[in-house]
């Protein structure tokens, strides 16, 4: 009676010839650590600096509005007071929304670098774990073939 070839050691054994390498792994988690800390750095740079525009801006805005509460001798000071806030609010307006401008523009500018140095880093990663993959993969053959 014919014996069954045993399957499972079979795989193992060719399987063991194949040698996985995680170092290659363990860069690539690396590089994304790094570049996930470095674009949260970048968020969360751009948040506060958002917050204290708008802080600022909110107390500006109070204290003007603190300004035209006050009581008037002439109901015609009530209109000016009225005609100031508004073109103060508008100037101010117009030198916070180019203050977030320049916020956002800055995130952009260091996302796009830190992007393209990602990309750079993944992909020299990448080329030297196939060179590797390739050399390992070739050795373990050419040992298999001698076998």
């Amino acid at each position: 009676m014919a014996k069954t070839q045993d399957m499972t050691a079979m795989f193992k054994d060719v399987m063991g010839s194949f040698p996985v390498d995680m170092t290659a792994m363990d860069d690539a988690f690396k590089t994304t650590a790094s570049l996930n800390e470095k674009l949260s750095t970048v968020a969360l740079t751009a948040a506060e600096k958002s917050a204290e525009v708008s802080s600022k801006w909110t107390q500006d805005t109070l204290a003007k509005l603190s300004d035209m509460s006050k009581a008037k001798s002439e109901p015609a000071d009530y209109a000016k007071a009225m005609t100031d806030f508004a073109s103060a609010s508008a100037e101010v307006a117009a030198e916070n929304m180019a203050a977030f401008a320049e916020i956002a523009k800055k995130v952009q500018m260091e996302t796009v670098e830190l992007m393209m140095a990602a990309g750079k880093d993944i992909s020299e990663d990448a080329t030297a774990a196939v060179n590797k993959a390739t050399k390992d993969v070739t050795t373990a053959a050419k040992k298999a073939a001698a076998k």
